[in-house]
């Protein structure tokens, strides 16, 4: 389906060569500063024709606020954005019209449909995500207005050439510091260098490569995500594994953690320095339970190699004739150098949604019932971000209960006189007798 959310609900549209692209935002809180400038910076990382590291398409992807908007404030309606698409050619793909581009969503959308884009990807275009990143775009403003969110995604691994552990500070990284080093966006300038080299051998042998993307997410509040079905890791592998292009999501540890003992593995409990309750390692990646426990969120995702290349290979037509394609168009030889800017915001939709299911239910409660955990002394009582260890403050004597009223007994009721059945029968043949002398 083309929506994503339930509270923070998004919508998006367009295909890669039809007239523009862009999106619907129900559930965008009224009063929010919102204008094109606030949504631009994302756009402009993702778009096309930035470096010779992505296609030569050359788009501008300026986005339009047509609606929820007045004076630079929302509404709180529907919020409607638009970008047009200005440098689509479709006329690059009648040569593979007849093959399914191998790897490529061309012929399952066909089989779905019956029918599918022979422009570019149509839907399964990267195309389509310029309304995710424009609607995340907002979503992060919010997120960071009212609670502080940060998020950051860079590089870190380009085929084989990764950056090791150690060498990006999950506290301190920073956008300004992945954004110095494009068009790698990787955070460290000699991981930048290495990975250029792999993605321009890949380009001149009209072949692509694969990467993964890491992202960090600070200053979440514990208390996020629902449980069972909805946990927040669960939300997030949703958000990531429908990015065009994602084959791989791990959260924490990921899949490195099965070689660990529980012992090693767990994260301890541990009253930091300003007071609040927090853990001395992070492996559970800031979700446990499903819920998040207010460490930083970090988790990876894995981006396959795209699909349409110019390298020739042997493959089949739609009737299943033998056939040999090499792509034409304009293509990205990786994705991950342009998908920060979509893994981050598509986070934002994520946390946004979390954050307003957990107001929603904190607004249901009652403010004078006590909870099991404010009954024990427990210093999590409350909820929703509380995490001071600090005990609470005693809670006030009740007011006695007011004595319940008196009731007077009622009054007997009037004693009914009482006759003995003989007499009832004497009447009885006295009234007979009569009707008979008649």
């Amino acid at each position: 389906m083309s929506s994503f959310g339930n509270y923070f609900r998004v919508t998006t549209f367009g295909e890669s060569h039809c007239y523009g692209v862009g999106c619907i935002i129900d559930g965008v809180p009224p009063r929010l500063g919102l204008t094109e400038a606030d949504i631009q910076p994302q756009l402009t990382r993702r778009r096309p024709g930035q470096s010779k590291l992505a296609t030569a398409r050359n788009e501008a992807d300026q986005v339009k606020i047509f609606s929820g908007t007045e004076h630079g404030r929302t509404l709180g309606t529907p919020i409607g954005l638009f970008v047009k698409n200005k440098d689509q050619r479709p006329g690059d793909y009648k040569t593979m019209s007849q093959h399914p581009r191998p790897s490529h969503a061309d012929y399952t959308y066909h089989a779905k449909y019956g029918v599918h884009s022979q422009s570019g990807g149509g839907r399964s275009s990267a195309r389509e995500t310029i309304g995710r990143v424009a609607a995340g775009a907002v979503a992060e403003k919010w997120l960071y207005e009212r609670f502080g969110v940060e998020i950051v995604g860079w590089v870190s691994a380009v085929g084989k050439e990764q950056i090791a552990d150690g060498e990006i500070d999950f506290d301190t990284i920073t956008r300004e510091m992945v954004e110095d080093t494009v068009p790698m966006r990787c955070g460290n300038h000699e991981a930048k260098e290495r990975m250029t080299k792999v993605i321009e051998q890949a380009k001149e042998e009209h072949d692509s490569i694969g990467g993964v993307i890491t992202c960090v997410v600070r200053g979440c509040p514990p208390g996020w995500g629902e449980p069972c079905f909805d946990k927040l890791e669960a939300k997030l592998a949703h958000a990531m594994l429908s990015i065009p292009a994602t084959k791989g999501f791990e959260i924490g540890s990921g899949f490195s953690g099965v070689s660990m003992r529980g012992s090693d593995h767990n994260d301890m409990f541990v009253k930091k320095a300003d007071g609040t309750l927090g853990t001395t390692t992070n492996r559970s990646g800031g979700i446990q339970g499903g819920i998040s426990n207010g460490e930083h969120i970090t988790f990876r995702i894995a981006f396959k190699p795209p699909a349409t290349i110019g390298k020739e290979q042997k493959t089949a037509t739609y009737t299943g004739d033998d056939s040999e394609l090499a792509a034409k168009g304009r293509h990205d030889p990786c994705v991950v150098t342009r998908a920060i800017s979509i893994v981050e915001t598509m986070a934002a939709l994520v946390l946004a949604d979390a954050a307003m299911a957990q107001l929603a239910r904190e607004g249901s409660v009652q403010p004078e019932t006590t909870t099991m955990l404010e009954e024990a002394g427990n210093p999590l009582a409350g909820g929703g971000g509380a995490r001071s260890i600090v005990p609470p403050p005693p809670r006030p004597a009740a007011a006695p209960a007011p004595s319940p009223p008196v009731v007077q007994p009622a009054a007997p009721a009037p004693e009914v006189a009482q006759y003995p059945p003989a007499l009832w029968l004497a009447v009885g043949i006295a009234i007979g007798l009569y009707f008979v002398k008649l």
